[in-house]
């Protein structure tokens, strides 16, 4: 159980390590947080070190490292919306966009993408009917299936659908379809730290894979996800 200090102490260093890939300085939690000591901070990180939330890493600056959250505090990025049906089978030419259908919409399945390590994105030409909530950010959508099962943690399975707007820019903590090398395409959480890209499994058996930003491109958001059963 945590204090509502704790809590806010708590949420503050994942905002930040989430923005700046750096948790805050010791002087910046005790100023958010309206303390007149830096004491007071330590006292706090201890007790979360205790209740096995945190900890702070040996001889290093500023080096904390979040263990977990409380179930109270969502992490930032993608919730699945899992809507249960075929995926649909309806051709599609290639090049297609996706096409209103009366409240629903055709986006094109592009192919598939790893949820594990990276392999090439292979088009289909096929066709999935999703629902106009999903897309009402507007912008062009496009499905693909995944493969493998690092992003599991956050409820993305072996063979569902995922559902993408295209975009080339992102925020710390969203789940994205990253292309590396120009050449492999994989699915996994974004986060910048200064000039090179972290993407991040969900899923402990997988390691974060870290590149110089030139070697990444962001080629769309994760926004839904279809699930057959």
């Amino acid at each position: 159980m945590l204090t509502k200090k704790m809590l806010e102490l708590l949420e503050f260093i994942h905002e930040r390590q989430s923005r700046d890939g750096v948790p805050p300085s010791f002087d910046e939690m005790k100023d958010h947080l309206g303390l007149r000591s830096k004491s007071g901070i330590h006292r706090l990180i201890t007790s979360m070190e205790e209740r096995g939330y945190l900890r702070r890493l040996p001889h290093k600056a500023r080096a904390i490292e979040i263990l977990r959250l409380p179930d109270n505090m969502a992490a930032p990025g993608f919730t699945p919306r899992v809507i249960e049906g075929s995926g649909g089978d309806a051709p599609m030419p290639a090049g297609a966009m996706q096409v209103e259908r009366g409240g629903a919409w055709d986006i094109p399945l592009q192919g598939r993408i790893a949820a594990g390590g990276p392999i090439e994105a292979v088009r289909q030409d096929e066709a999935v009917t999703v629902p106009g909530s999903m897309l009402s950010r507007g912008g062009n959508h496009y499905a693909l299936e995944v493969q493998g099962d690092s992003m599991i943690d956050i409820g993305i399975n072996d063979g569902d659908i995922v559902v993408i707007r295209e975009t080339a820019t992102a925020e710390n903590g969203e789940i994205v379809v990253a292309k590396i090398d120009d050449e492999n395409v994989t699915l996994k959480r974004y986060r910048r730290r200064g000039r090179t890209i972290a993407l991040e499994p969900a899923n402990s058996a997988y390691v974060v894979q870290t590149y110089p930003e030139d070697r990444v491109q962001i080629q769309g958001k994760l926004v839904g996800l279809i699930r057959t059963y």
